[in-house]
């Protein structure tokens, strides 16, 4: 017998929200330049961005009875990730599909799969980030699981944790871990800010980065 899992515990909408304001890249960098997930697994377009809590769900490849299944329970605000065995030739999400998730509030998908019908996607603004685009269509076989710990683009995803993507890719945050990667992430933008001041008041990128004492320590000798 196969339960369908729910997420055993949401971040706050307000711990969310607070990360949601960064990019992934910066929240990586500001949490140890951890949760990256591969650069592989890209947006159908570049406009597209997600911030929510992994609604996880285990596929075979080439069938997305499960992923149906995760539309069908996932939560407004929710964003389901997918693992399928990070097989490129199949089409497991297209527009009908897609529509079904906004008619829900899903906030996005994350597969490790191929998607379809991107041009339809790209007009419905539902944020899909995949392995692939594939026009191959798909079984409805196998069952799997739901909200288990899966592994995608490289990085254990645990249910309730939170997946912020944008057009450079996607980070994961430990869901124990959100509201302290939001300040870290303030605190990184932050410092930014002022090297950004800095260049702008004629300051060089070695002075504000500080890296005289590391060159003069390698060796680095500069001919006039």
């Amino acid at each position: 017998m196969v339960h369908i899992k729910d997420i055993p515990a949401r971040p706050s909408k307000s711990d969310i929200d607070a990360l949601a304001k960064f990019s992934p890249a910066t929240i990586h960098e500001a949490q140890g330049r951890r949760g990256a997930l591969s650069s592989r697994l890209k947006p159908v377009d570049y406009r597209m961005k997600l911030c929510g809590p992994a609604f996880t769900v285990k596929s075979s490849p080439r069938d997305n009875i499960m992923l149906q299944l995760a539309i069908n329970y996932a939560k407004p605000g929710d964003i389901i990730v997918v693992s399928a065995g990070e097989y490129e030739e199949a089409g497991s999400f297209g527009d009908v599909l897609a529509n079904a998730c906004l008619a829900k509030g899903i906030g996005g998908l994350v597969t490790d799969t191929g998607v379809r019908d991107t041009l339809q996607l790209r007009e419905l603004g539902f944020p899909v980030f995949s392995l692939s685009t594939c026009i191959k269509g798909t079984v409805k076989e196998t069952i799997g699981t739901t909200n288990d710990s899966i592994i995608v683009g490289g990085e254990i995803i645990n249910p309730g944790d939170v997946i912020v993507g944008d057009a450079d890719g996607l980070v994961v945050v430990r869901r124990s871990e959100v509201a302290e990667a939001a300040k870290l992430s303030q605190a990184r933008e932050d410092a930014e800010a002022g090297f950004i001041e800095a260049y702008k008041a004629g300051k060089s990128v070695i002075e504000v980065s500080n890296l005289e004492p590391v060159l003069k320590a390698k060796g680095l000798v500069v001919e006039a």
